[in-house]
């Protein structure tokens, strides 16, 4: 696809992910409509700072609410649906607050998107759908599995989508990304948590250490993204976008740790333990479709895409609370 003069909207637009795909759209040509979640400070998220803002239309809005999604949505030829909560431990305190922005929000969207005539709707799941590893690598037919109320309403949110292009035809493609990490990533995260802990203290303090983790670069998986609006045969598909690679945590955190080259100790938090039935122990993406359907493979590895973060964090370290854990 030529991007250039074609209309977009991404939801969830001044998230992590979100903002990195509105500046590659806006860079590839596209005419693009930020939808953000509105608040009282007319707050854009990362767009306030991004150098894409002055090229954008943002509109405020919730996705919970119809009327503005379709506000947002109104006259564009892709939708790029990013908007949901991600917090995994949260939704143990609050699953009523995901079942209404992840499953109704996304109904909102399809709906919206069905009745104004969408040419494409790119619709994000996550691996946590999968749960943990029944075999690797996993492919988009390993079975899913709601080890949390985030990826039950994931799961929700991915199906409702499957039922509007089964039921009416509506051009949904859902795009399952692996644990993306990269600058602007919150520190609900476990890469931001451990870098920032590597660079004010001399110990890390981490929950499980055992679980695996499959991480993509967030430039690869945008790319992702936009070869999924355009390829020809992804229609009514789910794609995984994973590196084919996977570390445990307790190794991530050494590599974090050689990486930024100070000595640290890494020290275990019970707190930050997910109940036992609910930890997904392993992801191992197999991304054989999307090389496939979409020619796209990762490009950034593991020690590069690191490197680029830990630069990131150490110039924006004001914006995180080291040592905080954040649910």
């Amino acid at each position: 696809m030529t991007w250039n003069d074609k209309s977009v909207c991404v939801t969830g637009a001044g998230g992590f992910v979100g903002s990195h795909l509105v500046e590659q759209l806006v860079e590839a040509g596209a005419k693009v409509r930020a939808f953000v979640h509105y608040n009282a400070l007319g707050r854009w998220g990362w767009l306030d700072e991004s150098p894409a803002r002055d090229f954008i239309e943002v509109i405020g809005g919730d996705i919970c609410d119809r009327d503005s999604v379709r506000q947002a949505i109104r006259g564009v030829d892709v939708v790029f649906h990013l908007a949901a909560l991600i917090g995994i431990p949260y939704s143990y305190y609050a699953p009523l607050s995901y079942v209404h922005t992840n499953i109704e929000g996304t109904l909102n969207v399809l709906q919206a998107a069905r009745e104004l005539g969408v040419s494409r709707v790119v619709h994000t799941s996550t691996s946590e759908t999968y749960g943990t590893a029944r075999y690797v690598p996993m492919d988009e037919n390993h079975p899913l599995q709601g080890q949390s109320p985030y990826s039950a309403t994931k799961i929700g949110a991915d199906k409702m989508a499957e039922a509007f292009h089964v039921s009416f035809g509506l051009p949904v493609v859902t795009v399952r990304p692996f644990n993306a990490f990269g600058p602007r990533q919150s520190a609900r995260a476990v890469i931001p948590t451990i870098i920032t802990q590597c660079l004010v203290s001399d110990s890390v303090k981490l929950g499980n250490l055992h679980p695996t983790r499959d991480l993509t670069y967030v430039s690869d998986t945008v790319r992702g993204f936009m070869l999924a609006a355009s390829a020809p045969d992804v229609v009514g598909r789910t794609v995984n976008i994973g590196s084919g690679n996977e570390i445990s945590v307790g190794d991530l955190a050494k590599l974090i740790i050689r990486l930024i080259g100070k000595p640290v100790k890494i020290e275990s938090d019970t707190s930050r333990v997910r109940p036992a039935g609910s930890e997904v122990e392993r992801l191992l993406a197999d991304n054989s479709l999307a090389q496939q359907l979409l020619g796209w493979k990762p490009e950034v590895s593991l020690e590069d895409g690191l490197m680029r973060t830990i630069k990131w964090v150490k110039e924006h370290l004001r914006r995180y609370r080291p040592g905080v854990y954040t649910v």
